[in-house]
């Protein structure tokens, strides 16, 4: 226990356990991309699993719209299943890792975080619109912020870096207007 939780603790608060150190965790995830490399051949990505999946879920309820359809269709053939694929494997992968992560940092908790001038609801309203804008722009980009920055970066791939610097380029400057929502 760090000094800070002992006097948190002697004031009767308490404080969460420390995140994973982020230079440790960011060697952990350069190691997942090799290995993902060396064993599948790819890399890592996430918003193809998100299309496997929903073109499943479009093919049970109109199969033949969903063949016919130029990306979902592709899923599809004789005996082939629209999530029997490496990168819905993956995605379930990263959902263990996460839950192996959380459990490690002893860091479980449901809640919804949001600043004091956001009421929950607000914060909820804004995350799915974040969700869908980013899942909008990732077709949009042919690929996710993991595919296009971990993969295309590790690949020294030109279009994957100056996707990287304009996302924290204008993360930085869209901080300003949504800053009074967290202080």
């Amino acid at each position: 226990m760090s000094e800070q939780q002992k006097a948190a603790q002697a004031g009767g608060r308490s404080i969460p356990p420390p995140f994973w150190n982020p230079y440790a965790a960011g060697i952990a995830l350069g190691l997942v991309l090799l290995a993902s490399f060396v064993i599948t051949g790819k890399g890592l990505g996430a918003s193809g699993a998100i299309n496997r999946i929903v073109g499943a879920g479009i093919h049970a309820a109109d199969p033949t719209w969903a063949e016919d359809h130029k990306l979902i269709g592709s899923f599809f053939g004789p005996g082939q299943s629209a999530v029997d694929s490496w990168i819905v494997a993956l995605m379930v992968g990263v959902l263990i890792g996460g839950a192996i992560a959380v459990a490690t940092a002893r860091r479980f908790k449901v809640e919804t975080i949001h600043g004091p001038r956001i009421h929950k609801n607000a914060r909820l309203v804004l995350a799915l619109l974040g969700g869908v804008l980013s899942g909008i722009a990732a077709q949009i980009a042919r690929g996710c912020t993991s595919g296009q920055a971990l993969t295309g970066g590790a690949q020294l791939a030109l279009g994957s870096w100056v996707f990287m610097f304009a996302v924290f380029g204008d993360a930085y400057g869209l901080a300003w207007f949504v800053r009074k929502q967290w202080i």
